[in-house]
């Protein structure tokens, strides 16, 4: 199985470029964030002719907004929000099952300027999404929580620290939640199998940041103990990037083995 994450920066602006690269990549589930669309401006019936069935949250106005794609099938949702505040009603958290998988796609706050209350609300999010993490780690299904977390988790996944020094995707205590996922034994995918490469999957439109390859590595796709043996592969589509009209975000995947069961199962049909 192919699961990818890829911050669209607007559907509506980028279908084209989301549609070429679905042909191409043909991953089975994806993650979008950052639709920037009202719930009903989702554009269900390209993607189905595209060969996906959808779930989506939009946002009025058009900011944020996130969506799991599932190739040749309809994701059967599980929540929408991450719990712990009922008056959160932005639409940054979906979660579905697929195949016998739960699939977390998320949108965590930019936090900033900070400090101030864009940073608390990024903070007290990160907070209820470990929350929340705990009990489906916890759960002993499959999970991949997969999204634009908007940390980077250390000094390794930046170009150039100096440039962000006061942002908040890199303060401590940004790295500190992204930290505390990992200590519940959560596996960073990218990192775990190019534990020493260089990698970014956004870059900036600012300064010639794609030119310069002066990057971040904000988009993580986190599985459990259940799916971390099954692993083989995790890697960023960095020349989506480079494209004209493209998303400042490249799509980040990885493929995972079937279970031991589902391979002995189809060993028998054969």
């Amino acid at each position: 199985m192919k699961i990818a994450t890829y911050n669209i920066n607007s559907i509506r602006n980028r279908l084209p470029r989301l549609l070429a690269w679905l042909a191409t990549a043909m991953p089975d589930v994806v993650c979008l964030q950052e639709l920037r669309i009202h719930t009903d401006e989702f554009p269900e019936h390209a993607l189905r002719d595209a060969g996906y069935g959808a779930i989506w949250q939009g946002q009025s106005p058009r900011y944020n907004g996130v969506a799991i794609l599932a190739r040749g099938s309809t994701p059967t949702e599980v929540r929408r929000g991450v719990p712990g505040d009922p008056a959160d009603t932005q639409a940054r958290y979906l979660e579905a099952a697929i195949d016998g998988v739960i699939i977390g796609c998320l949108y965590a706050p930019n936090g900033n300027p900070q400090p101030g209350p864009k940073f608390t609300y990024k903070l007290d999010w990160l907070a209820r999404l470990a929350h929340h993490a705990k009990g489906l780690f916890d759960s002993g299904v499959p999970v991949v929580l997969a999204g634009d977390y908007n940390v980077v988790p250390t000094n390794a996944d930046i170009y150039a620290l100096r440039s962000y020094a006061d942002d908040a995707l890199v303060q401590p205590a940004s790295r500190d939640a992204f930290r505390r996922l990992l200590t519940q034994g959560w596996t960073d995918a990218l990192r775990t199998l190019h534990p020493d490469a260089v990698i970014y999957t956004f870059w900036d439109y600012m300064r010639k940041r794609w030119e310069r390859d002066a990057g971040l590595r904000i988009d993580h796709l986190l599985v459990n103990a259940q799916l971390a043996p099954r692993l083989v592969a995790a890697e960023v589509d960095k020349a989506v990037r480079g494209e004209i009209g493209a998303s400042d975000h490249a799509p980040v995947w990885i493929e995972i083995s079937e279970g031991t069961k589902r391979r002995a199962a189809r060993k028998r049909v054969r």
